[in-house]
Order: C-alpha cells, then sequence, then structure tokens
C-alpha cells in the first residue's frame, strides 16, 4: 500500500479549533488526530476519553502552516524524500504546499509538486506533495513496508557482492594451488662448486 488510508483525510482536517465539548478547558485547542479512527480533529481531554488506545498524532504550527513532528510521524509513515526544518529545537515536516511566489535565481532544490525551493536535497515541500507526487509518477511510496524491503534487498546485494568477492578470492586461491600441484616449483640451485681460497699457511714451531 503506497498511501495509507488516512493520510489524505488527515491533510484535509482543520486543526486548532476550540473543542465543543471542552471549550473552558485550558488544553480545548483541537490539534490531535487519530490515525485509527480518521475522523476530526480533537483536544487533549477527548484524546483521553476517547483515543485512549488509539494511534494518536499531535499538530503544530508554525507561521500559520500545520507541521508534525518527525519523530512521530516517522513511526508511522516513510517521509523519504520531505524537507525537514528545526523549529523550537524540534525537527518537523509541513503537512501540506505552502504558498511561494517566486522562486528565487540561483536556486538549487525545488519541490517537484509546487516548485518551491528547498533548503537541502530533498523532492518534496511538504506530506501532501509527496502524496501528489505518488500519484503522479508512482516512484516514491509512504509504506514503512517497502522501505524496510528495500533496505533489507539493499543489504542483501551487498552481502551477496561481499559473498561473491570472497568466493572469487577463495577460488583464484584453490586454482593457484592446484597449479602449484600440478606445475611444482623449481627446486633451488645447488650449493656453488667455485673452488674455495685457500687460507694463510700455518708453520710447525720450533723445537727448542
Amino acid at each position: 500500500m503506497a498511501v495509507p488510508p488516512w493520510l489524505e483525510p488527515l491533510l484535509t482536517t482543520p486543526f486548532f479549533s476550540t473543542c465543543s465539548v471542552h471549550g473552558d478547558a485550558a488544553r480545548s485547542e483541537c490539534n490531535m488526530y487519530c490515525l485509527d479512527c480518521s475522523g476530526d480533529s480533537f483536544c487533549f481531554y477527548c484524546r483521553s476519553s476517547r483515543h485512549k488506545d488509539h494511534q494518536v498524532i499531535q499538530i503544530r504550527r508554525s507561521s500559520y502552516h500545520d507541521v508534525v513532528r518527525v519523530a512521530e510521524i516517522q513511526k508511522v509513515l516513510d517521509i523519504g524524500g520531505v524537507q525537514t526544518y528545526v523549529i523550537n529545537s524540534a525537527r518537523v515536516l509541513f503537512l501540506n504546499e505552502r504558498p511561494q511566489p517566486k522562486t528565487g535565481k540561483g536556486v538549487s532544490h525545488i519541490c517537484e509538486t509546487c516548485g518551491r525551493s528547498l533548503l537541502d536535497p530533498f523532492r518534496f515541500c511538504s506530506l501532501g506533495c509527496k502524496l501528489v507526487g505518488i500519484k503522479r509518477n508512482g516512484d516514491a511510496s509512504f509504506s514503512l513496508e517497502a522501505k524496510n524491503e528495500m533496505g533489507m534487498e539493499r543489504g542483501e546485494g551487498i552481502s551477496r557482492r561481499i559473498s561473491s568477492s570472497s568466493s572469487s578470492r577463495e577460488e583464484d586461491e584453490l586454482r593457484e594451488g592446484s597449479q602449484q600441484d600440478i606445475y611444482p616449483s623449481t627446486p633451488p640451485p645447488p650449493p656453488s662448486s667455485a673452488r674455495r681460497r685457500k687460507g694463510i699457511p700455518h708453520r710447525a714451531p720450533l723445537a727448542s
């Protein structure tokens, strides 16, 4: 499954309204979303009473745009290719496309979907733009299973290359050994028979 069923409802859900049930409470802002229910946004108190054992993520806001922490969303979604940002010491990514008047000159990286300039060599500026890219080209995925399978295939490929290289070395060593058995090495030459130089003669001592 390239796109989980809860993603599109998440991207179209309005956040940060006041909860109709807990409007008088301190934390009544609707900034939670349940991945199991895929319904409306809800507040902190609704989570405790209605979504206690569900998968819930918290939506935050940066410059009037909805963001989610990478630490939360990467547990349920492959966010590969989406530009991330550090805001208030937390790494986040944007849910949807943000309007940009005009891309400046000399920009090295732009979103493949909306053309927004990016800080780093990513493909998309937001989850929404990645969703559009998947529907348009089909060359990306939100599935963590597909990501894990690709990682396993990559690891298996590396293992096969290492194994193949080791096997080749072993075959070469075996081949060299068999050649040594068939063609034994030439024995070392015999010691030189050149005439040794005589030493200085010594006379016998004279008898007294």
